[in-house]
């Protein structure tokens, strides 16, 4: 996907979906031993957490969610699990789902016995271990396909918000983003103007068309993750809808 944070005019819908996940999909298939694995683990850092609390909800235990999670991964990038990989299928997420489903009904046994991904190096996740942020999830509250789809739609927001920071940090406006990014995800919530324009030394003005700019490409950039995840571009606003609704359960 062609990113815009550099300046350039946004990227077309047809242009998004030459670079879509299911793209990466093809370069663990396909690719060099490099790209291969960076591809594979662009795919782990984003749907790890969400598969893990999946499984965790299902009632393994910390050690052997991870085991599962980290040997589907190598299952995947030993192409096991990509061959029926079909953008024409529909959405990433969902397929994703049900391959580690299969993964968990089908190759248990053999996960083990590769001990957690055998020649393949793990991978490096983020501070909190999956079990740390486990231990933070709303009881028993939801399914493990709800949590699996909660987190999913958790992780996006946060993806998009952080392209949308390291952009606000490279033109310079750092400081502006820490005080606004807040109000990006609450539209409903007042805005307190005033203080943020005398902390900032600007005019009220000046903060309310920083928020509208923010607002519009939190928006552009939602709709371009949300379209690395579908197959086709009429889907991208029924996704939108739909991980709204995730949030609002």
């Amino acid at each position: 996907m062609t990113d815009a944070s550099h300046g350039s005019a946004p990227p077309s819908r047809a242009a998004w979906f030459a670079t879509t996940r299911w793209s990466l999909v093809v370069r663990v298939q396909h690719g060099s031993a490099a790209s291969a694995q960076a591809a594979l683990e662009q795919l782990c850092r984003t749907y790890w957490y969400p598969l893990y609390a999946f499984v965790r909800r299902l009632g393994q235990s910390p050690q052997d969610a991870e085991d599962s999670v980290q040997g589907f991964f190598a299952a995947f990038l030993a192409g096991n699990y990509l061959k029926s990989a079909d953008p024409a299928r529909g959405r990433f997420r969902s397929f994703l789902l049900m391959a580690l489903k299969r993964f968990l009904a089908n190759e248990w046994d053999k996960a083990r016995a590769r001990k957690r991904g055998g020649a393949h190096r793990p991978m490096a996740w983020d501070g909190l271990t999956a079990e740390q942020r486990y231990a933070l999830e709303p009881g028993e509250r939801f399914t493990p396909d709800q949590l699996y789809e909660r987190r999913w739609a958790l992780t996006l927001l946060e993806t998009v918000l952080a392209r949308l920071e390291q952009e606000q940090l490279r033109a310079g406006r750092g400081e502006l983003f820490a005080s606004l990014k807040e109000f990006l995800t609450s539209p409903g919530r007042g805005t307190p103007y005033a203080g943020i324009a005398a902390r900032l030394k600007v005019s009220e003005s000046a903060v309310k068309v920083a928020l509208h700019r923010l607002r519009k490409r939190y928006r552009e950039l939602l709709e371009a993750e949300i379209a690395d995840t579908v197959s086709a571009p009429e889907e991208i606003a029924e996704e939108r809808r739909y991980l709204l609704a995730v949030l609002s359960r």
